[in-house]
């Protein structure tokens, strides 16, 4: 069994599209049958001046880290600073990042398997330094992640297509299991038509699944979209009866350059 921890930048993956993030499925993630979870490390802000000051505030706050507790996180805060400069502009710093990296440094001499959610580029000596112990260094991320990052890391997988990590808006009721997230693999301009890959968790494992595409189920104007492969579409995977049953994708809305 792989021992495994997850550090999560949680400001940075919260500024970049990752708010509402559930933090269960990462611990199912780490807890698949070839590896356990060991240890789990949040690291975040908290004002400490409004959460005094503001009972709506320290309420969200409380129930956010409650949520964490509960998941099996420890909470390691950086209280907000404030900062006046010389024309009386207030600036605030709330920097975990040296935090992360010592404790994921020191840590790393009982693990196997580390999964770093964040987008930040100055993690990438840390990252050399785990994998120079041993480690396997997955790096999940949402918007604004260094390009250099990916490349430096054992595997990356963009956040928004892991299974229920982020909530799919609109996807509710009896349809709520068919939509899914991915990206185009082949596209066949001259006869519209493609193959989206996404994944499904079986097991707490990623595994990879294709599924076919034609321009006539999407909502979109134009078929450019579908040229890049780093794009991220939502999409409804389901078995067209006028096409013996076969899984098709229907529904097609763009999302975001992944």
């Amino acid at each position: 069994m792989l021992k495994t921890a997850i550090y999560v930048d949680a400001e940075n993956i919260k500024m970049s599209g990752g708010y509402g993030m559930r933090y269960d499925v990462l611990v199912d993630l780490a807890n698949s049958m070839h590896s356990v979870m060991v240890r789990a490390n949040c690291y975040l802000a908290e004002d400490l001046e409004r959460t005094k000051a503001d009972p709506e505030y320290r309420q969200k706050v409380h129930a956010y880290h409650n949520i964490l507790r509960n998941c099996g996180f420890k909470i390691i805060k950086k209280y907000v600073r404030r900062f006046k400069d010389e024309d009386g502009n207030i600036t605030t710093k709330a920097n975990a990042d040296m935090d992360l990296a010592i404790d994921a440094l020191l840590q790393a001499r009982n693990l196997d398997r580390i999964i770093l959610l964040t987008g930040d580029g100055d993690f990438l000596r840390l990252i050399v330094a785990l994998q120079n112990t041993g480690c396997r260094v997955e790096v999940i991320g949402f918007h604004n992640v260094n390009k250099e990052l990916r490349e430096v890391a054992d595997s990356y997988i963009s956040g928004f297509l892991i299974p229920g990590l982020l909530p799919i808006a609109g996807a509710q009721g009896e349809q709520a299991d068919q939509w899914q997230r991915g990206t185009v693999i082949n596209f066949n301009q001259d006869r519209g038509f493609g193959f989206f890959r996404y994944y499904r968790l079986d097991n707490n494992v990623l595994q990879s699944e294709t599924v076919f595409f034609h321009l006539s189920k999407s909502t979109l104007t134009s078929d450019h979209y579908f040229q890049e492969p780093y794009r991220i579409f939502e999409f409804r995977v389901v078995e067209n009866p006028a096409n013996n049953n076969r899984s098709e994708a229907w529904d097609i809305r763009f999302m975001k350059e992944a």
